[in-house]
């Protein structure tokens, strides 16, 4: 029982006692099942603490999931049945979106169950960011483990990393953030582990939301052969301050067994003597005194006094009690009890209390601006590192790969100074975000499938003295400013690349084998030129259309000849979708990998242009969250272009439930439109230059398997990015309702042209109303919201097959992004990467904290200061009865 009475060494040193009263809603919390079977439903309520767990799929990036033992799982709740393990790399990690700034309690939760059949203990390190925060060792911890801190991120981002250290695998069961109050909890340094949270009581029930308004989570201790037990049963106890302990826990009170003997709490830590300790005491008067009764005690810690001031606990309302200074035991052998005063009538009482200790995150985190662009150059490329996750520079031992970082002291941000992307077979462009790597060094984009133009912005990276984009496929006149002295280049090995000033004709012919390439370029573009129409329903480029703009070496290999079409395709036997542009069929090609085949029909006026639209830009941007082209077939009068299969269907049809689809739920219309906003925002950020996609609207969003949003139908995306100006000059086109307004008078597209129609895909996910119905009165679906938000009932506003079934916050503070991307005027608008970090915090609703510090104004202070110094000196603040 000795590590038990150790609980209350926080008690030494500088006491506070508070009395604020604040405010929490599960709204604010994240709970994430680590594991959750893909076909089970995400969010579920967990039937003991009414808590909403999530699937944590969208929030790690590796791992696979499992399930512990089943004939262990009547064990425990839901949320602990699965687990997410991870087989592969040194550091995984979770990346879940915080309020910076904002003290949280960070939970998680470990249990093996023998998942694996192995009986083999997992021991593995938990690191918060650069840091690490334990070793979790699940040895003989049949009913695992669990780690919490209370901690205040740094950042908008709190990344929480399983890091290997041995021959066992990491694993997690779940992970739960917790906002706390803004004026809880505070540390002269660091943050503050758990090191156990206890209430005085004879049960065995575990105290935890809704008991806990933070989700705290209190043990029921009692010594029995020390201690009485004291229960108040007919009357409440005030638990209105800013700790807010549960008035369960505060129901229940422990006093000496000897009323004349003090309430003793012994422990011993030798070998962690120097640890750091801050305690919470909450006491709470809950015995009927006599009209002569006083109840008063002192703190005394190895036989010493801690303050001339006794605490003496309020009837019926809590009084709490803090360091505010951390404290520590000479040898780690510490004895605290809690004494009566002379002119007390009545022994000492203890209620609840909770202990931590300090723990210290010393290493900053690489820099900011640098993770964001780093983070971005991944997505663009697709790279999908297994050790690229957490922090990109520290701890060095798990540097992401490539990279090399600046060596500061820990207290200051690391600098990604090198970039090293050499043969990772990267196709497109040459990332933009590349020049917010603004004390990048050295950059080697060698050997890779690069195409387009060399940048301008590489001249103006002042730190760069380094670069080599050899063996590509670049093209045009390298930069005026990348032949500066100093800079050392490399571009060899791209035929269709020359130096500032030197004629890319003249160069390529002084080669032969450039020039045999040049031939092939030429041959091609005669082929485009010479089509026309067939029975097979293919039309004639006009004569002012721009061939393919792709490199012939890629062009050639994604090129299918138009007796592999029908044979992929059957003879076109499967017709699964069709347009003004012609038919889509379905197909496999070597008999295993589906494809879905357009061929463009010869009716179609738009369908040369948007087929050449459509390759040249699928064939350099690539994204998880964009269709992908598998290959395309231009052969005579036949064009068609392949894609990979998406076999369930689009956003539209299950919407409607039409066509056998399933009605989706929120939280999976939620992870949708996430990931169809990180394919536009990739279009518009991740490309060089930027491209508009033109047409986005939810028969535009394919779902595969798994629900993964694809956007598809680029056949109107626009690079918008001519001569410097920020969109692009078309005729317009598109379809009716989705069209930004201003398009529609000044034919200009530009990416908030996207950003109108993607927010009225939004309102369709929300409303599941037609974009445009003539038997309303407000005929488009905008003016119909906005009509229907000034009676304030958002239900009239949501899909009724939803049945209620949806967050309300989360809805309205969807809808409410969903109408600023629809807003008439382009400059109201938010971007897309603003509207992508918008919908993640809709997926995981939280409050904005508002409200959160009631009662403050009904506070008295008193300050007792002791002569023997800071050991003796502490505030008292109670709430006025």
């Amino acid at each position: 029982m000795e590590r038990f009475l150790g609980l209350l060494l926080m008690l030494i040193g500088t006491l506070s006692i508070i009395h604020i009263v604040q405010a929490q809603s599960q709204q604010e919390f994240i709970s994430l099942d680590c594991g959750q079977p893909e076909n089970e439903p995400s969010p579920y309520k967990e039937t003991e603490t009414g808590l909403e767990f999530y699937s944590d799929a969208i929030f790690a990036v590796s791992g696979e999931t499992h399930s512990i033992q089943a004939n262990r799982e009547s064990e425990f709740p839901k949320p602990y049945r699965s687990l997410r393990y991870f087989p592969h790399g040194l550091r995984n990690c979770y990346n879940i979106p915080v309020e910076k700034g904002r003290n949280h309690l960070i939970r998680a939760k470990f249990i093996y169950g023998n998942y694996d059949g192995f009986d083999i203990s997992p021991n593995f390190d938990l690191y918060l960011g650069p840091n690490l925060w334990a070793t979790v060792d699940l040895y003989r911890q049949e009913n695992g483990t669990t780690e919490e801190m209370l901690h205040i991120p740094t950042s908008d981002l709190l990344q929480i990393c399983l890091v290997k250290t041995g021959p066992t695998t990491p694993i997690i069961s779940t992970l739960e953030i917790r906002p706390m109050g803004n004026d809880t909890y505070i540390t002269k340094s660091g943050s503050l582990r758990l090191h156990t949270r206890l209430y005085l009581s004879e049960t065995e029930k575990l105290l935890r939301y809704p008991d806990d308004v933070y989700d705290r989570e209190w043990n029921a201790y009692f010594e029995k052969d020390n201690w009485t037990e004291l229960i108040s049963t007919t009357r409440a106890v005030e638990n209105s301050n800013d700790y807010d302990p549960p008035k369960a826990a505060l129901a229940t009170a422990a006093i000496p067994t000897n009323a004349k003997e003090p309430l003793k709490l012994e422990w011993s830590n030798p070998e962690k003597p120097d640890d750091q300790y801050y305690l919470y005491g909450h006491f709470a008067e809950i015995q009927g005194l006599g009209s002569n009764d006083t109840r008063e005690f002192n703190m005394v810690l190895n036989g010493k006094v801690l303050s001339s001031d006794p605490v003496i606990p309020k009837k019926l309302k809590v009084t709490t009690v803090l360091s505010v200074s951390p404290m520590t035991c000479d040898g780690g052998e510490c004895s605290l009890q809690l004494v009566r005063t002379n002119s007390s009538t009545l022994p000492p009482l203890l209620n609840a209390f909770e202990v931590y200790t300090v723990i210290q995150f010393p290493q900053s985190q690489t820099d900011e601006s640098d993770v964001v662009a780093i983070e971005k150059i991944e997505s663009t490329y697709e790279l999908g590192r297994i050790d690229w996750q957490g922090d990109p520079c520290v701890p060095q031992q798990y540097m992401w790969d490539g990279l090399n970082c600046s060596n500061t002291n820990i207290s200051t941000p690391p600098r990604i100074t090198s970039l090293n992307l050499s043969s990772s077979g990267l196709t497109g462009s040459i990332a933009a975000a590349i020049q917010n790597l603004t004390q990048l060094e050295k950059l080697d984009l060698s050997n890779n499938r690069l195409t387009g133009k060399v940048p301008e912005f590489l001249g103006k990276m002042k730190s760069l003295f380094f670069i080599n984009i050899s063996e590509n496929d670049l093209e045009g006149s390298i930069p005026q400013s990348l032949e500066r002295e100093g800079l050392e280049l490399h571009y060899q090995g791209n035929p269709m690349l020359s130096s500032s000033g030197v004629n890319v004709l003249d160069a390529i012919v002084a080669s032969a084998g450039v020039a045999a390439i040049l031939v092939v370029v030429l041959v091609l573009f005669l082929v485009f030129r010479k089509k026309k129409p067939s029975n097979v329903g293919v039309v004639h480029p006009p004569p002012s259309t721009p061939t393919v703009n792709v490199t012939s070496v890629e062009m050639q290999k994604r090129r299918f000849t138009y007796s592999e079409v029908m044979k992929m395709t059957n003879n076109f036997e499967i017709i699964i979708g069709e347009g003004g542009f012609g038919v889509v069929c379905q197909g496999t090609i070597n008999g295993s990998q589906q494809v879905a085949v357009k061929v463009v029909s010869q009716s179609s006026t738009k369908g040369y242009k948007e087929f050449t639209a459509e390759v040249g830009l699928l064939l350099r941007v690539h994204h998880t969250n964009l269709v992908s082209l598998v290959g395309y077939c231009d052969e005579g009068d036949h064009l068609a272009l392949v894609y990979e299969f998406v076999p369930n269907g689009n956003l539209r049809q299950h919407l409607s439930g039409k066509g056998g689809r399933s009605v989706i739920n929120w939280a999976t219309r939620l992870k949708i439109a996430v990931e169809a906003a990180l394919g536009l925002d990739h279009l518009h950020t991740g490309c060089t230059p930027p491209m508009v996609h033109g047409d986005v609207k939810t028969t535009n969003i394919l779902l595969d398997a798994h629900y993964k949003a694809k956007l598809a139908d680029f056949g109107l995306s626009r690079s918008c990015q001519v001569e410097g100006k920020s969109h692009v000059s078309t005729v317009v086109a598109g379809t009716p309702g989705y069209l930004d307004p201003e398009y529609h008078h000044t034919s200009h597209l530009g990416e908030k042209s996207d950003v109108y129609s993607f927010g009225i895909v939004l309102l369709e996910m929300i409303t599941n109303q037609p974009v445009i119905d003539r038997n309303r009165q407000n005929s488009h679906i905008t003016p119909w919201v906005e009509s229907e938000l000034k009676g304030g009932d958002i239900t009239k506003i949501m899909d009724p097959k939803l049945n209620g079934d949806y967050d309300s916050h989360s809805a309205s503070r969807a809808l409410e992004l969903a109408m600023s991307c629809a807003h008439p005027t382009s400059a109201n608008r938010p971007t897309m990467s603003h509207v992508v970090i918008e919908l993640k915090e809709c997926l995981v609703p939280k409050n904005s904290g508002e409200n959160m510090s009631q009662g403050t104004d009904s506070l008295k202070a008193y300050s007792f200061v002791h002569s023997d110094g800071p050991l003796s000196s502490f505030n008292i603040t109670d709430s006025q009865v």
